[in-house]
């Protein structure tokens, strides 16, 4: 479900806006096409008030899905509960004294805690709006006052990146969906490998060692050699692309506390340097290069820009498919078809109840 913008601001509208957009839908009883409105309205909300942070957020310490979710959380609710303008501002007012998510447990441990930030973000998102449909009150200089989000969650950020082509850019278009259920920044490393594998036939086993020279966030936060916990570890570029080398990524069951206390993936894990890629300025950001010396001595080069999902190489219906089967695997494959097709023609959905139970 969880998918990201680009370029990269923080926002995750999949699994940041679905949830309070779907439960809000049901109980008002809104539309497919009124459940999209909200859901692009707080996407198109949330990607600005990232881009303007300039990405300071996490150099800071906090956790950006988990702020700025929460302003997108209040917007899609506050579109499906129909509130006014004043009534939209104190929603946001609201939202941004709920806003919270550190980043400490991608250095120490206790990663259970991160589960909790794009979740409270949504909830956040939902009080918000329901406080300021019912009266309640929040400041209007919320996102560019004094002690507003642009001066407390954000480090010489841009105000004007705001309303920069409003109505007239559509940031939703370059949406990005995750293959693999870690952290986008392990995401072009794993597909490199991947391609690696499956060209030489190589496994785990036969490598030495490996380099990755990716972006400098790749270095200050997601050089994690030795995770503590599954969170941690999808946190880890080192590990994710020593779990690539052992297991498949694009099942989400393999991300789990026991993978995380496999020993060869652990070993391999300690073998992954982790380093800046000097990347010119019209590269994406998540560009890496990945070099795997092998036992016998060969060494194994794969460049990357982008990974499937991206906008620059987006899944076709057939691939989104086939992620849709295997994250809802649970369930009985007829029912499974039923949910997707109704999402694929969710604008003509009279009432989204009908598509949340699969009927």
């Amino acid at each position: 479900m969880d998918s990201l913008m680009q370029p990269s601001v923080g926002a995750h509208p999949g699994a940041s806006l679905t949830p309070p957009a779907l439960a809000v839908a049901q109980e008002v009883g809104a539309s497919g096409r009124e459940f999209l409105t909200a859901f692009l309205a707080g996407s198109e909300v949330m990607q600005r008030i990232g881009d303007a942070s300039l990405q300071s957020s996490e150099k800071l310490g906090f956790h950006a899905p988990g702020v700025t979710g929460t302003f997108g959380g209040a917007v899609v609710a506050g579109r499906l509960l129909k509130l006014n303008a004043g009534q939209m501002t104190n929603a946001l007012g609201i939202a941004g004294s709920l806003c919270a998510g550190l980043l400490e447990f991608s250095k120490s441990g206790g990663g259970m805690v991160k589960r909790l930030h794009l979740g409270r973000a949504a909830e956040s998102g939902v009080l918000a709006a329901t406080l300021a449909r019912d009266g309640f009150t929040g400041p209007g200089t919320v996102l560019e006052g004094k002690f507003g989000y642009l001066n407390v969650f954000c480090r010489d950020g841009d105000g004007n990146r705001f309303t920069a082509g409003l109505g007239e850019v559509w940031n939703t278009l370059n949406v990005t969906f995750k293959r693999y259920s870690c952290h986008i920044t392990a995401h072009v490393p794993v597909t490199a490998v991947l391609e690696l594998k499956a060209r030489h036939g190589i496994s785990g086993d036969d490598i030495a060692s490996i380099t990755v020279a990716g972006s400098e966030k790749m270095v200050s936060h997601h050089d994690i050699p030795e995770p503590r916990d599954i969170t941690m570890a999808q946190y880890s570029t080192p590990f994710c692309v020593a779990l690539a080398c052992y297991r498949d990524p694009r099942d989400p069951n393999v991300f789990s506390d026991a993978v995380v206390n496999d020993p060869a993936i652990r070993a391999l894990c300690r073998r992954v340097k982790v380093e800046v890629r000097q990347a010119s300025n019209t590269e994406n950001w998540l560009a890496s290069r990945v070099t795997v010396r092998l036992n016998d001595g060969r060494q194994l080069v794969q460049d990357m820009q982008y990974f499937p999902g991206m906008p620059q190489q987006p899944l076709s219906r057939a691939q989104l498919r086939q992620k849709f089967n295997t994250i809802t695997a649970v369930l009985p494959k007829d029912q499974s078809a039923q949910v997707f097709d109704g999402i694929a023609g969710l604008e003509s959905a009279r009432n989204v109840d009908e598509l949340a139970w699969g009927q």
